[in-house]
């Protein structure tokens, strides 16, 4: 375990107040940090007239940038002309203003002077060089500077990418990913200094890949959505619908950024957009910023682009039954297996993203990545992917896919003839218990040891990853597990519940009973904790079911006892002789809701919706 120098963060300042750094400050002050919001003086009006209707414009967006309303009062609108000394009061200054080298390196110049020597000062660049970007500095600031990349929207999407320079101070970024991690509560990846970093590299490739087989393929826009969203483990925003929000105009620059910087990379063929992308972007149709990109909305009506005649159409896509019957298959092997066997240009298609993702991650992997399991978690964490590329793969037969994609690269059908790295072959997958590979160390290397991830006693993992310590189970049945980390405090026991989305079924009710029993007897206190969500209240399909059975002549007293049994196991927490506290992250609905109001105390992850919606569902 890694020693971490101590960073606080009383003060903080972004420079930009564009939508990305808006939304930063946003969540800066979600955390109870202050912030300093800066722009350019507007020609009328205050000079800090910019930035003020950039902090007016955060209680419009969606998904919302600020926890409550009121967190706006945090951010404090400020302009380059009038309030640079002010800087001197910052302990974090992030920049984030448009994606040009050289307002960049102009805007440093101007700052740098103001700018105390303690001070963090980070870039929320995309992709530009944070070498490049250093050499602006003065020397005394550059041990103090790194890329610290938000992903938008940043109070939703947990990943920031950290990028050292060569003069970065080492302790700087332990300190800074400790401080991201337990004040901001994000995931942080340390990113080489390599065009988009990891996370778009990867999942910028990954859309261009989409682009170029929806065309070889046939396949309309709204149906490369259908295909490329829940289906297969991705956000129902899929490919094309992200790339209205991200903004088409962003989109193309980050691919400019890959065509200009990586002239050798074996698939920069693919590094462009289709031309009717481009028009799109000519005419100004940008996405969502402008009302208008690949998807329009004409009233209530979603309606897309054709881009065969170059206008909009009612939007319809849907997956094939043959192919979503494969995708519904539950054995990652047979899966895949079938989208190779199968005829079906949906399937085909499918086959073909994939294997040119993997194609492309290993034979990128040591250039972007430490390990490969740097990359998952960027897909993941900044893409919202259920599964990374590796993980992907190795599930469904690292071998097999890999001499698959062997055999079509010969044949001409990758999108590029690059052979895979010779460790792919040798190995029978990229994650095991003792870590991840790494082509650089030519080693599997384990997680990170930096002191604020041994608090974490359930991390997330990957598949092929140490199962996480499943602590001393005290008690189990169908709805729950009461369990302990003596090595932590054997006094304390934690009650999981495992039912579908956590729902209050009667096994739940059951084992809290339980729970309280033994806790009340054996420990000095019980926890109330699983992964999101927390509860989303009452089993509705068995009362449901109950309902109907009285409607058929059954004995209602069955549906009075269990309204009973949840009223009981209410009061049973409440008057508990042990402290009972709910740590609650996600969904905490209806029942959810009650029994978080009836313990003891209560922990908030910032993303904790709670309250009772039984008018939701018709009551």
């Amino acid at each position: 375990m890694t020693d971490t120098p101590r960073l606080t963060i009383r003060r903080a300042a972004v420079l930009g107040a564009g939508v990305m750094g808006a939304q930063i400050a946003a969540h800066l002050a979600n955390a109870d940090v202050p912030v300093l919001l800066y722009d350019l003086a507007a020609s009328d009006g205050p000079p800090e007239g910019i930035a003020r209707a950039a902090i007016a414009r955060l209680g419009r967006l969606e998904p919302a940038p600020l926890a409550t309303p009121g967190r706006a009062a945090h951010i404090e609108p400020a302009s380059y002309a009038h309030d640079l000394a002010r800087l001197g009061d910052c302990d974090l200054v992030i920049e984030a203003i448009a994606e040009k080298l050289e307002w960049k390196t102009a805007l440093y110049a101007q700052v740098a002077p103001h700018l105390r020597a303690d001070a963090v000062f980070a870039s929320n660049t995309s992709g530009l060089s944070i070498a490049t970007l250093a050499a602006a500095l003065p020397a005394g600031l550059r041990a103090r500077f790194c890329g610290m990349h938000f992903f938008n929207p940043p109070r939703y999407l947990p990943l920031v990418e950290l990028i050292r320079h060569p003069d970065t101070d080492p302790q700087l970024l332990d300190a800074l990913e400790t401080w991201l991690t337990s004040w901001l509560g994000k995931h942080v990846l340390r990113a080489p200094d390599t065009p988009n970093f990891i996370a778009n590299r990867v999942g910028v490739f990954s859309m261009l890949a989409v682009l170029q087989h929806t065309q070889t393929f046939g396949l309309g826009l709204d149906e490369v959505d259908a295909l490329t969203g829940p289906a297969i483990g991705r956000p129902k925003s899929a490919t094309y619908r992200t790339a209205d929000v991200v903004g088409l105009d962003t989109l193309a620059h980050v691919v400019d950024t890959l065509r200009s910087t990586l002239p050798e990379d074996p698939w920069r063929a693919s590094f462009t957009l289709p031309d009717w992308l481009q028009a799109l972007i000519a005419r100004g149709a940008l996405g969502q910023k402008t009302g208008a990109g690949i998807y329009r909305k004409d009233g209530r009506t979603i309606r897309v682009l054709d881009p065969a005649s170059a206008d909009y159409r009612d939007s319809r896509g849907t997956v094939a039954a043959e192919v979503a019957a494969i995708l519904a298959g539950r054995d990652p092997v047979a899966r895949f297996a079938a989208l190779r066997a199968s005829a079906h240009p949906q399937a085909r298609f499918l086959w073909a993203i994939f294997r040119d993702l993997f194609h492309y991650c290993a034979v990128h992997l040591a250039d972007i990545a430490d390990s490969a399991r740097d990359i998952d978690c960027a897909l993941r964490w900044g893409f919202g992917w259920a599964l990374g590329p590796f993980e992907t793969w190795q599930a469904a037969g690292w071998r097999a896919v890999a001499e698959a994609i062997e055999a079509d690269r010969v044949a001409g059908r990758t999108l590029s003839d690059a052979p895979l790295p010779a460790w792919v072959p040798a190995l029978e997958g990229v994650h095991t218990p003792a870590g991840s590979y790494s082509p650089r160390r030519g080693s599997f290397v384990p997680r990170s040891t930096l002191a604020v991830y041994a608090r974490q006693l359930c991390p997330e993992r990957l598949l092929g990853e140490a199962a996480p310590e499943a602590g001393e189970t005290l008690f189990e049945n169908a709805g729950a597990r009461l369990w302990r980390r003596p090595d932590i405090d054997a006094r304390i026991g934690v009650l999981s519940f495992t039912s579908k989305m956590h729902a209050l079924t009667e096994p739940v009710l059951a084992a809290i009973h339980a729970a309280l029993d033994l806790a009340e007897a054996q420990l000095d206190g019980l926890v109330l904790w699983q992964r999101p969500p927390f509860a989303v209240g009452a089993d509705l399909r068995q009362m449901r079911a109950e309902v109907m059975a009285v409607e058929d002549g059954g004995d209602p007293q069955r549906l009075d006892d269990i309204v009973a049994f949840f009223q009981r196991t209410a009061l049973r927490l409440k008057y508990a002789r042990v402290p009972v506290v709910a740590a609650i992250d996600g969904l905490a609905l209806g029942g959810g809701c009650e029994f978080a109001m009836h313990v003891a105390h209560r922990v908030f992850a910032l993303e904790a919706p709670i309250g009772l919606v039984e008018a939701g569902v018709g009551l």
